[in-house]
């Protein structure tokens, strides 16, 4: 990977939200996930991942869900009991075409039942789209 990809890279994670030092746990791992985005992430914090398994709350969740994951409200909810008060979700799902390929309508359905508000959207690597979520209480904060 040439300076000018990792810098972009990099700049995606800072862009995203996340921070110096913030506990990022990520679920949904497997062989799939972009690993250049999961390296930025952890340059960005100074940290590394934790996992599925960490029993503490973290800054924010990196929840990578393909379509036959299970159901995506489900795994929404379950999720926002590992962020702290202000943190949020970064919902990672394969880009239209792809095996796994997850709806628009589903995510946002999904999102504002599970409680949560939908902030950005943006494209991370060749094969995922991202959705930052953050309860309504993170989303009045920041206005």
């Amino acid at each position: 990977m040439s300076a000018t990809a990792d810098h972009a890279e990099t700049n995606l994670a800072a862009r995203l939200g996340f921070q110096t030092d913030m506990v990022v746990q990520e679920i949904g791992y497997d062989e799939d996930v972009d690993q250049e985005l999961r390296e930025a992430i952890e340059a960005v914090t100074a940290t590394e991942l934790v996992d599925e398994d960490y029993d503490d709350v973290a800054d924010a969740v990196v929840l990578w869900f393909r379509e036959d994951d299970g159901d995506l409200t489900d795994a929404l909810v379950d999720t926002t009991t590992y962020i702290e008060d202000g943190g949020y979700i970064l919902l990672l799902t394969p880009k239209t075409g792809r095996d796994g390929y997850v709806e628009p309508s589903e995510i946002g359905e999904a999102a504002t039942t599970a409680g949560l508000s939908q902030t950005k959207g943006v494209s991370v690597g060749k094969d995922w789209t991202g959705s930052r979520l953050v309860t309504p209480k993170t989303a009045a904060k920041k206005r």
